[in-house]
């Protein structure tokens, strides 16, 4: 085991969960900074006995994020939400949250910072999500010039808001939506591959102070995804086109559904406005390669196998493939 310790914020999540295990097996000492510990036992077992630490952490609290790094060799943030609910903002988790890591981490002259930020993160976008993403890079970078930032394309894997999604749609609805048409493209990026890079971003020189734009192996349009899920599944649903204003007065009635305890929306209307634009690395700034990850995960090798439960027979329907 490494003798170093690497504190993690929101390494209870779906990303952190396959984060923690990575930075178990490169042999890092890992804290989890999470506002509910108690949620979080199931990490304990990612690694050795005594390799994994539980801490309680908020980061709209500066005094609990100085606590959760004291001692720490470096600082992974993994805190976002997809949709605003209740005291989770887009501002104050996106943007201040990720600055106030950063500034704090610096006061304790912490500089190994990795970043997890969003593909078409940008201050200037319509969108509040990709809005308070761009702040937090800015903030991020302002605390600490050498701090690591990655862009990840949309995230799949067992427990995803996509594939995983749509699929548990499919089971009750009797169509899904094109929004837009279903032709915004993705570059949809498997979680572990994501995790891979977290690790070699913390452990490489020269990745500091860089940027990366995470895409996975393919290219995927909205339509094409929803008819992989379909046909991963077994299920014969209509896909209905839906122009972005009637797109746009469902994320309402999704964000009204929101406030009722213990459902998350179905969409938002700013998830309507990141759908207006494609979501695929332009090759403008580094990726996977300089990294030294090449073996990249396809949707077409990982969806079957946890997408299976969402058959008419779960497991025991026959096999299929894309």
């Amino acid at each position: 085991m490494k003798d170093k310790l690497v504190v993690v914020f929101g390494g209870s999540g779906f990303t952190g969960t396959h984060v923690v295990r990575a930075l178990c097996k490169a042999g890092w000492r890992v804290r989890i900074a999470c506002r509910r510990p108690h949620h979080a036992q199931h990490l304990l077992v990612c690694g050795s006995v005594g390799q994994v630490q539980l801490l309680q952490a908020n980061i709209r609290m500066p005094a609990s994020i100085d606590r959760a790094l004291v001692g720490a060799d470096a600082v992974i943030n993994l805190v976002g939400v997809l949709f605003e609910q209740g005291r989770q903002k887009f501002s104050s988790l996106h943007g201040r949250g990720a600055g106030l890591i950063a500034d704090r981490a610096a006061a304790q002259g912490i500089e190994n910072f990795v970043h997890m930020s969003a593909l078409g993160a940008n201050e200037q976008s319509p969108s509040r999500y990709a809005q308070t993403k761009g702040m937090g890079e800015r903030l991020v970078r302002e605390a600490i010039s050498d701090a690591i930032i990655l862009r990840p394309s949309v995230v799949f894997g067992p427990g995803d808001g996509l594939f995983e999604r749509f699929a548990a749609m499919a089971v009750i609805a009797p169509a899904l939506p094109l929004i837009g048409g279903g032709q915004t493209r993705f570059s949809p990026v498997y979680v572990a591959d994501i995790a891979c890079a977290v690790t070699r971003a913390l452990e490489s020189d020269e990745a500091k102070g860089k940027t990366f734009e995470l895409g996975g192996p393919e290219v995927m349009s909205l339509e094409e995804i929803l008819r992989a899920v379909l046909h991963v599944t077994r299920r014969k649903r209509l896909l209905v086109s839906l122009p972005f204003f009637v797109a746009n007065f469902l994320g309402f009635i999704g964000e009204a559904m929101g406030f009722i305890p213990f459902v998350d929306p179905f969409l938002t209307r700013d998830q309507v406005v990141l759908l207006r634009e494609d979501n695929v690395p332009d090759g403008t700034l580094p990726g996977f390669d300089e990294l030294g990850i090449t073996d990249l995960e396809t949707a077409e090798a990982v969806i079957p196998g946890y997408l299976e439960r969402y058959r008419h027979h779960g497991q025991f329907n026959a096999e299929v493939s894309l």
